[in-house]
């Protein structure tokens, strides 16, 4: 279970390194659209543990409450293709009492090129009431940790890309 250190960094982005399945392409090469969802999110899941010490699934079995998606926004820039190497990268870029925004995106091998962007917002909810809850304990103090906490309001998927492309 997560314990917050306060003498612990801990780094806001989780990276990951993989290459495009042929499996998972289109007849032209590309990677599906459908399949980047997986790809950012098997990247996370695979992270968050390594980074931070945490399995979500402890957070659940704890707390019972999980996280619901209800709201993707994705931009496809440009397309990743079998067997090129990309990296994923994701962060907690907003969050309040009971709502998350992670951000994932793409890029090729060298971190040259932006290839997507995902944004995906996810309400915490009671498993058993079947409601939307708090984050309370480890997860609200996870979430502190963690979280870049970039000003939503007067951010757009847009502006998020051209900020990114520019540090890239």
């Amino acid at each position: 279970m997560f314990e917050f250190d306060k003498n612990k960094h801990y780094p806001k982005e989780t990276e990951s390194r993989v290459v495009v399945r042929f499996q998972d392409c289109d007849p032209l090469q590309h990677l599906n659209n459908a399949k980047y969802f997986d790809y950012f999110f098997n990247a996370r899941e695979d992270q968050v543990p390594k980074l931070y010490g945490v399995e979500m699934i402890d957070f659940i079995r704890k707390y019972k409450a999980a996280w619901v998606v209800y709201n993707h926004t994705i931009s496809y820039i440009r397309p990743a293709r079998v067997g090129e190497w990309v990296r994923i990268m994701s962060r907690v870029i907003w969050h309040d009492h009971q709502t998350v925004l992670i951000e994932y995106y793409m890029t090729d091998d060298n971190k040259e090129e932006l290839k997507t962007l995902l944004w995906t917002t996810m309400r915490y909810v009671d498993m058993a009431q079947g409601k939307s809850t708090e984050h309370a304990g480890a997860v609200k103090e996870f979430l502190l940790a963690v979280s870049e906490k970039i000003d939503i309001e007067n951010t757009s998927i847009k502006g998020r890309i051209k900020e990114i492309k520019a540090k890239l």
